[in-house]
């Protein structure tokens, strides 16, 4: 969805946040009107901590696409970006879902909009479409089957070694997955601005200053930081990595609110975010993911406000290639 149409519903639903009582414990208060309200919290690991230890499922976007699918509860409230909640609707379209802020939306998303995806798509008619599950709902349903960075070779090399295949939004991970996979694909000119803003000359400083620590990137990330990493992987991926892992130390290449989890499945081990270009910021944060707040969560579920609401055609059309996705084993 885009901004424009973000800001259109926010009118319609006349969104406000509301002030909070100076009072109330706010993670007491999510807590019981959760349970009031029959509602389960999804949260990705670039939340804030706050939201993390409170989520009642907490994960990258596979996992949590996949208990998305699985929820019983009336009311899904997800901490992460629009795309992500919108991934929830789709497969649970009969229940409410609720995002702290509408205004949380996704650069990635952002850079592939549906106009021009459909005429890119056109000029290459016997092409499977992949796309990286971070997109708008309109992308998906533009779309054979979807993927995360989980999952993407697996659903690459699922497909026939003589079928065309673009691939969108993500050029980064497009060009990591044409390396890993010996497949030529049509890439889309997306991009997160959260993943290129690693500077590669830092990080070769950092890791002399930190010779023991090992380097360890997401796919997103420009192809030059990725062929200096010791490890490429998913957000998950990169969680494990760090826990079965013999090494002491990390410089970490993707968004810092990973570090919370790694620090907590690892509490010995020394966690350093890798730098970016910009000399104001020590790490890499993603503006949209830190807009969800405490505060806006017990907001969220107190007025049920706001809710993802989606078309029902729209629905249908974008749920095939999540399904598609959900079951590739």
């Amino acid at each position: 969805m885009t901004q424009q149409t973000i800001s259109k519903q926010l009118d319609r639903l006349g969104y406000i946040q509301a002030p909070v009582e100076k009072d109330v414990d706010l993670s007491q208060a999510i807590v019981k009107l959760k349970k009031e309200k029959n509602a389960v919290l999804l949260a990705h690991y670039y939340q804030e901590p706050a939201i993390q230890d409170l989520a009642d499922y907490l994960g990258d976007s596979l996992y949590l696409a996949q208990q998305a699918a699985k929820v019983e509860a009336d009311i899904i409230v997800f901490a992460g970006v629009h795309f992500m909640a919108e991934t929830a609707k789709i497969i649970n379209p009969s229940k409410k879902v609720l995002l702290p802020d509408l205004k949380a939306g996704c650069s990635l998303a952002d850079s592939c909009p549906p106009t021009d995806f459909e005429a890119f798509k056109a000029l290459h008619p016997k092409a499977i479409v992949v796309t990286y599950i971070n997109c708008s709902a309109e992308i998906k349903a533009l779309s054979d089957i979807v993927c995360t960075s989980s999952n993407a070779k697996r659903v690459i090399e699922s497909i026939p070694v003589d079928q065309e295949i673009i691939f969108a939004p993500d050029k980064n991970l497009g060009r990591f997955l044409i390396k890993e996979t010996g497949r030529d694909m049509i890439l889309w000119d997306g991009a997160c601005i959260v993943h290129e803003a690693f500077s590669f000359n830092k990080i070769v400083a950092l890791a002399q200053e930190y010779p023991e620590a090992k380097f360890i990137a997401h796919p997103e990330s420009e192809s030059p930081i990725l062929e200096i990493a010791h490890y490429v992987g998913s957000t998950s991926g990169l969680l494990q990595f760090v826990q079965s892992d013999s090494a002491n130390s990390y410089i970490v290449a993707t968004e810092a609110g990973i570090l919370h989890e790694m620090q907590k499945k690892c509490p010995h081990k020394t966690f350093i975010p890798a730098p970016v270009e910009d000399d104001t910021c020590a790490c890499s944060e993603c503006a949209f993911m830190k807009l969800n707040t405490l505060e806006k969560l017990y907001n969220c579920l107190r007025f049920e406000q706001p809710e993802i609401l989606l078309a029902p055609e729209l629905i249908e059309k974008a749920k095939m290639p999540i399904l598609k996705m959900l079951a590739l084993k």
